[in-house]
C-alpha cells in the first residue's frame, strides 16, 4: 500500500528543459525573421505565448486530476482495508 513515486532521471530531465528552451526560441527567431510589419509579429508573439501557457496549464490539471484519483484510491482501500480488519475480530 505504499506506492512508490517514478523518478525522472537527470538526462531526461536536463532534455526537456533544452527542448523547450529550443522550441520558444526557434518560434521566437521565426516570428522576429518573417517579412511582415511589426502588429502581426506581435499578435503572432502573444498568440504563441497563450499556446505556451495554455499547455502548461493543461498539463498541471491533468496532473492535479491524476494525483487527485490516486488519493480518493487510497482513502478508499485503506477503508476497505479498516473494514476487512474489524471484520477479523
Amino acid at each position: 500500500m505504499n506506492p512508490q513515486a517514478t523518478q525522472h532521471s537527470a538526462p531526461w530531465v536536463a532534455f526537456t528543459y533544452a527542448s523547450f528552451i529550443g522550441s520558444v526560441a526557434m518560434v521566437g527567431f521565426g516570428i522576429v525573421l518573417v517579412p511582415i510589419d511589426i502588429a502581426m509579429k506581435a499578435y503572432f508573439a502573444m498568440g504563441a505565448l497563450l499556446l505556451v501557457q495554455s499547455c502548461i496549464i493543461l498539463t498541471k490539471t491533468l496532473r492535479d486530476v491524476h494525483e487527485g484519483t490516486k488519493l480518493v484510491n487510497r482513502i478508499e482501500d485503506a477503508k476497505a482495508e479498516r473494514l476487512l480488519m474489524g471484520m477479523e475480530r
